[in-house]
């Protein structure tokens, strides 16, 4: 599940604009949120540059088409996109990031994806520069792009077996607001929940209900007309008529009155199909662990229900002999990571190939100015009025070197490796999405087989033993 919002980056006050997006380029690429920097990935530029590529090609565009916006030209756009906790991987979530933006800005715009993985919930920060890699348009932000923003990030989530909001806030939502029953909730989610508490026990009246709430810890206080509540570790009370439709002073007298029924607020939210078959529970592990008699009885069932849907699954897929479990398994598992080995060369090659691409068009676009810097004498005040272009010339030099690239290729010769990498990853990742799901089948099966065969030695070697003690 994830949730996105969209924001032009401005030149802010008292900021050149080569501050303002460096400031944030700087922030979304902190090492100590995207584990040092390894999961960051650019397209159509270097992540280390990225804030003066940009800037060098909105001046490229003012130079090609001689529009000059103004004081609130927009330099990039910055997208957010947050996934539900445990839900995705760091390295699929900068996957899934790298695909909306490509999609998004149809591959005409230079971006960098950084993924954060220093909160609960795996993050990415998407930024991309307004001049197309052309510098003969700007993205222009459009009526209802968030919308837009939204929808494609949904697809892709879907696409890839992800969970999504199946009612979207049109004003925004907070994180938490739609992260369901993992996040912690508002103090006016708990104040409705206490509500429906006090009213499933049929007060008479309105004081009657008033006084369960204040039984239920709830601070009750009253100001003119409009009623505050407010529940213990709480700094601040809510007025009863912000909770809102159906927990109003006036919703809840006519409740109370009998004139209408009183249906407690629930959360709409679409989560990921479960797999067929779970786990099952480790009771006493659990039991060892602090759980008590309750949890055990639930359990006990839980794992009578995951054990029949285990053996629905071995006998729908022929798999009741163990042997062929275990080989069936093992051969999931084999083509499962052969694949995942196929896609990450196809990606380590595809990302050698963009940051190539990119060096080899700055160093193009800024070799003259190198040369004239050259001839200069390496002067200061040349450096100073040159200095993205000269930053850029040589990034591109020393990434030739550390690449060990001798003699340059040809971009277009690139381009075509690089399009033929892409195909060839989006069929292997069909594959591998469907290898995936059979091998977790498979293992989980295998796993709950191999747990009551273990429960079962284990109850013929105590029965031994309580025999030779008779």
């Amino acid at each position: 599940m994830a949730t996105t919002r969209i924001m032009p980056l401005h030149v802010g006050k008292g900021r050149t604009e080569s501050r303002a997006i460096s400031d944030i380029i700087d922030y979304v690429a902190n090492p100590k949120k995207t584990d040092n920097g390894r999961l960051i990935t650019g397209y159509g530029c270097d992540s280390r540059t990225a804030d003066a590529e940009f800037l060098l090609a909105k001046r490229q565009y003012i130079a090609a088409t001689g529009r000059v916006r103004g004081a609130d030209d927009v330099i990039a756009y910055h997208v957010r996109q947050s996934f539900r906790p445990g839900e995705i991987t760091p390295e699929e979530a900068n996957r899934l990031g790298v695909e909306f933006a490509k999609r998004f800005t149809k591959g005409n715009h230079a971006f960098v994806v950084c993924t954060h993985i220093d909160k609960s919930h795996i993050h990415n920060h998407i930024i991309w520069s307004s001049v197309s890699l052309e510098y003969d348009r700007k993205f222009r932000n459009f009526w209802g792009s968030t919308k837009a923003v939204r929808q494609l990030s949904d697809t892709i989530c879907v696409e890839n077996g992800l969970s999504i909001v199946e009612n979207p806030n049109p004003h925004g939502k907070s994180y938490n607001k739609w992260l369901g029953d993992q996040a912690k909730p508002s103090h006016r989610e708990l104040l409705r929940v206490t509500i429906d508490n006090a009213l499933s026990q049929s007060p008479a009246n309105f004081e009657e209900l008033l006084k369960l709430l204040k039984e239920s810890d709830c601070e009750v206080s009253k100001r003119g007309k409009s009623y505050r509540l407010k529940l213990p570790g709480w700094e601040k009370a809510a007025r009863m008529d912000s909770l809102g439709e159906g927990y109003g002073l006036e919703d809840l007298q006519a409740v109370l009155s009998g004139k209408k029924a009183h249906i407690p607020r629930k959360k709409t939210v679409t989560q990921a199909e479960p797999p067929k078959v779970n786990l099952l529970v480790d009771i006493q592990a659990k039991l060892q662990a602090g759980k008590g008699a309750g949890y055990a009885r639930w359990a006990k069932v839980f794992n009578l229900k995951q054990m029949a849907q285990t053996m629905n699954y071995l006998s729908e897929h022929n798999l009741l002999e163990y042997a062929v479990l275990e080989e069936k398994a093992a051969a999931a598992t084999a083509h499962h990571n052969e694949l995942s080995a196929q896609i990450k060369a196809a990606e380590k090659r595809m990302a050698e190939i963009a940051v190539l691409r990119t060096h080899i068009v700055n160093y193009a676009k800024t070799r003259e100015v190198y040369v004239a810097y050259r001839k200069a004498g390496y002067s200061k005040k040349f450096r100073e009025e040159h200095e993205e272009e000269i930053l850029l010339h040589q990034a591109a030099k020393n990434a030739f070197d550390e690449m060990g690239v001798k003699k340059l290729p040809k971009v277009k010769e690139l381009q075509t490796e690089y399009a033929k990498l892409l195909e060839e990853k989006k069929k292997t990742y069909a594959e591998y999405r469907r290898s995936r799901e059979e091998m977790r089948e498979l293992l989980t099966a295998k796993a709950n087989v191999d747990r009551v065969l273990k429960m079962e030695i284990e109850q013929d070697v105590e029965k031994e033993k309580d025999h030779g003690q008779r």
